[in-house]
């Protein structure tokens, strides 16, 4: 800052645009599409460039109930914890969008296969009338056989699928290639290697602006830091002119959030930390809140209180 004016950067690059879901006329039954990215600058600076889209949340839906969920957040679930069907519509209350975790295919869970996975998305896509992110286990084999086959079933839908990682990404993004979905790359906490698998990724033919980065976030206290680190120089490096990184975040913060041991434990095993409901809820809100001004385009949450007390902070960051 010189002579009281603060320096206004000048950007070379926006970041891509991705569009969630497909409406009719577009081969899909989506009653409403939303969009994330096309920022012409770092979050929030609205005197340097153009934010054009706000940051959405996706309410976490699991196909199984998590048999570990703290009882501070599986007690507020309780309601629809069992039926994803209703959870979904229920979260909709608070939130953009649904991200379906198909945690029930991995093969210590073996409670979801093939078959009931597009049964279930396709339920919930049609229950719902906004845009969908399916998300697979994290096993290779399970996802790589699942993902396809529900990518498929709900082709034209223009969904947001996950995750495909450096080692493992041809079988997933080549079925969401063809079926027009969007996918999420995952790196560990690497802008190298994010670069490298987005373009990996347009290499087999996915377009740049179906892509979203998951950098692999942490919760407070358990390297958020580090990972806010990572998308700063990213998302700098995009605006700069690196095209292969110009894509929008999304970060998992409800899974992160609440498995760490501050959400988890009860106010009995530490009753210096008070209530056990309160501290969970706040722990996914700074974590999220945090990510919105490393750049967050997508933050899938949990909690319906986090998610909308998280809410109403971005309408307020959105304010010009």
């Amino acid at each position: 800052m010189a002579d009281g004016l603060r320096h206004l950067e000048k950007w070379s690059l926006d970041v891509h645009v991705v569009r969630l879901g497909a409406q009719k006329d577009d081969g899909g039954t989506r009653a409403s599409v939303l969009e994330v990215g096309g920022q012409k600058t770092l979050p929030f600076l609205f005197e340097e460039g153009v934010l054009p889209h706000r940051p959405l949340i996706a309410a976490e839906v699991y196909d199984v109930p998590d048999p570990d969920g703290p009882p501070a957040l599986t007690q507020k679930l309780k309601p629809v914890i069992k039926d994803p069907v209703a959870w979904a519509k229920e979260s909709l209350k608070e939130a953009d969008l649904v991200c379906l975790k198909l945690q029930g295919i991995h093969p210590e869970e073996g409670k979801t296969d093939k078959k009931a996975a597009v049964t279930l998305t396709k339920k919930i896509l049609k229950a719902v009338g906004v845009p969908v992110i399916v998300l697979g286990c994290g096993d290779t084999q399970a996802d790589n056989e699942v993902l396809p086959a529900v990518s498929e079933a709900t082709k034209g839908e223009r969904l947001l699928f996950g995750d495909v990682v450096q080692e493992n990404y041809k079988t997933i993004a080549a079925a969401c290639t063809a079926d027009g979905h969007n996918i999420v790359a995952e790196s560990p906490i690497d802008v190298n290697i994010a670069k490298q698998l987005n373009i990996l990724l347009t290499d087999l033919g996915m377009p740049a602006d179906r892509i979203v980065i998951n950098p692999t976030i942490g919760a407070l206290g358990y390297g958020m830091e580090y990972a806010y680190s990572i998308m700063e120089r990213a998302r700098t490096a995009a605006l700069s002119g690196d095209n292969m990184l110009a894509m929008p975040f999304i970060c998992f913060v409800g899974q992160e959030a609440w498995k760490t041991k501050e959400a988890k434990a009860s106010a009995g095993e530490v009753p210096e930390w008070g209530d056990a409901a309160e501290r969970g809820i706040m722990w996914e809100v700074v974590t999220a809140l945090s990510m919105l001004q490393a750049g967050a385009d997508i933050l899938t949450m949990v909690h319906p209180t986090a998610i909308r007390i998280v809410r109403r902070a971005i309408d307020e960051l959105m304010k010009k």
